[in-house]
């Protein structure tokens, strides 16, 4: 009757010890796939702002100013940092469209998104990450 107690015994140190790299390996993917969604929407929502503020400014020089700050800012207030900072697109072309015809200004904003801190085999150096948004401007508003 000892013999079957023993048996047994040292069984689950040898299931944690297979099982654990599969749990590690599961956590890790969630971080990254955590860190990335949360980059994409960061991004997303900065390319929003920036073009929405971007079409309200009367120039396209100003227009171009306040898009960039908005995407620096919207960034910062999201917690994402780029590496080298985020690649800013501003097309402010129709600007000079005669007024009471449509335009827009479309931003483009792409970031490189860093996992240089989690060192583990599998896991990339860094991902881009990028976003595009089109917002029209206000075809009676004067424009100079």
């Amino acid at each position: 009757m000892s013999e079957r107690w023993y048996a047994g015994r040292g069984s689950a140190a040898i299931e944690v010890a297979i099982l654990m790299p599969l749990f590690v390996a599961l956590f890790t993917t969630a971080v990254v796939l955590g860190r990335t969604a949360n980059a994409i929407s960061a991004v997303e929502a900065a390319a929003y702002d920036a073009a929405r503020t971007a079409s309200l400014a009367r120039d396209a020089e100003t227009a171009q100013d306040r898009a960039y700050a908005t995407v620096w800012q919207s960034l910062s207030d999201r917690g994402v940092a780029c590496l080298d900072g985020p690649l800013i697109t501003v097309d402010t072309d129709e600007f000079s469209n005669p007024l009471g015809t449509p335009a827009s200004v479309t931003v483009t904003v792409t970031c490189q998104v860093t996992y240089s801190d989690i060192d583990l085999i599998g896991v990339p150096d860094d991902q881009s990450v990028s976003a595009s948004f089109v917002s029209p401007i206000d075809q009676y508003r004067t424009r100079p």
